[in-house]
Formats: C-alpha cells, structure tokens, sequence
C-alpha cells in the first residue's frame, strides 16, 4: 500500500486543487534567501521534495546549478520539461541520500516534511540531507508554525476549482493534522487524504544536533522577519553542516 503523499502528490488532483499558490510568493521568498544567505554564483543547491519545480525553475533562472528530486513521478515528469544543461530533475525518496557531499545549499520549502508515520522518518531525511551537503553547507526547512496552525485550524469548508468541490475536513490525531479531502468527478467519488506531524522547534533542533547540523536562524514568514511563536506563519529553519574540522 502506498503512503498517503506518494498517492496523493501524484495526481492531477492535487495540483488542481492548489492551483492558486502564489508564484511571486515562492520567487519573493526565493530572493530574500539569495540576499540574508549570500548565495554565490558557484553554489549547487538541491530542492528536495521539489514538486513541478517552481523553485528550482527559479533558482536556475538566476544562474545557479540546482538538481530538484520528489517522490512523484508526475511532478519530475512536468519538471523535466524545463530542464537544461544546469538543471536537472530526479525521482528520488528524501529518506535516502541522494549525492553525498554535493551540495552547497538543500533546500525542503513549503512543509514538505513531517509526512511520515514514524518519528525515525523524519531523522533518517534530516540524515539524509547532512550526508548531501558540503562541509559547511546549509538546510532551509521551511515549515508550518505548527503552534498557530493548531490554535486557528479550520475544521471544515469547501473549495470549488474547474468545476470541482472539493470538501475539506481538518483534525487533530495522534499528533498530526490530519485533512480529509472528498470530492467527485466524473460520477465517482474521490477521498484522499492529508497527515502532517505536528512538529516543534525542539523537534527540528533535536533532529539537527542528531544529523550534526547546527540551527543558525529561524525565521517567521518569507519577509524572514524573527519567528514568534504565537504570531509567525512559518518556522523557516537555516541549519549549517559542521565543518568537519570542528566534528
């Protein structure tokens, strides 16, 4: 049986449902990252769990060298397309190490993370991502303040796009935000859903010190103003690999 985010990501669903991301927020997000981190021209960076690649698209645009990689062959299948020479995208499972040591930057936007069932899942891509970074290199994880999302979680309401409504349930399980999503097309009924982990700052900072990766900065939204628990949007993590000199 296939994991929910293996199912779901994968199909044209998903993406219709979603449609309405903002792209001028990820490429907005995408220059303040270049501006606070100094990016530099010879960087390589790894968009891990990329989806159609709207930030690698970016990042390459403005003359980087960025590999993006998601578990949905569908999404690197529509990625692929715009593919070159200093862009490439792969099929890849981010519990597993992709090029170790290869990475100037990894970067994990837009909370996909926390996916997992099991608690040693989240480590292992944590791992994972310290095994493709450079001595000295550095993880965005740019998650849910997970804090606010519960306070204010809408339990229920609907969305229609092209024509579909789509019912949108949240609740609280053992401790994850579980969203049921139920719609039909084409006289048949559809049911997916969603489960994220509710996770901390302390849970990002215990997995960190477990990988050898030091939290340098959190920040709150993609302004990347300071985070505040109660008021941010986001935990948006920069967390940089140990020199191996200081292991």
């Amino acid at each position: 049986m296939k994991e929910w985010f293996a199912e779901w990501f994968d199909t044209s669903f998903y993406h219709q449902l979603y449609k309405s991301r903002s792209y001028e927020e990820a490429q907005h997000f995408i220059d303040n990252l270049e501006i606070k981190l100094n990016f530099k021209n010879s960087d390589v960076f790894l968009d891990l769990a990329c989806g159609k690649g709207r930030h690698s698209i970016y990042l390459n645009s403005k003359g980087y060298d960025v590999i993006g990689v998601d578990l949905s062959p569908n999404n690197i299948e529509a990625a692929k397309q715009s593919a070159n020479e200093h862009l490439g995208f792969y099929v890849h499972d981010m519990r597993e190490t992709f090029r170790s040591g290869s990475f100037d930057f990894v970067l994990n936007l837009f909370t996909s993370f926390g996916y997992f069932d099991e608690n040693y899942d989240n480590f292992r891509a944590i791992k994972a991502v310290a095994e493709n970074l450079k001595s000295g290199g550095t993880l965005v994880l740019d998650y849910m303040n997970s804090a606010k999302a519960v306070k204010n979680l809408t339990k229920y309401y609907e969305k229609e796009v092209d024509g579909i409504k789509f019912i949108i349930t949240k609740k609280i399980e053992y401790g994850f935000i579980v969203k049921n999503i139920d719609f039909d097309y084409e006289c048949e009924h559809h049911h997916f859903e969603e489960r994220v982990k509710i996770l901390t700052c302390e849970d990002f900072r215990y997995y960190f010190r477990k990988a050898e990766l030091t939290c340098k900065e959190i920040y709150g939204s993609y302004d990347l103003k300071p985070f505040e628990v109660s008021e941010s949007d986001r935990m948006i993590f920069v967390a940089q690999k140990v020199p191996a000199i200081m292991n």
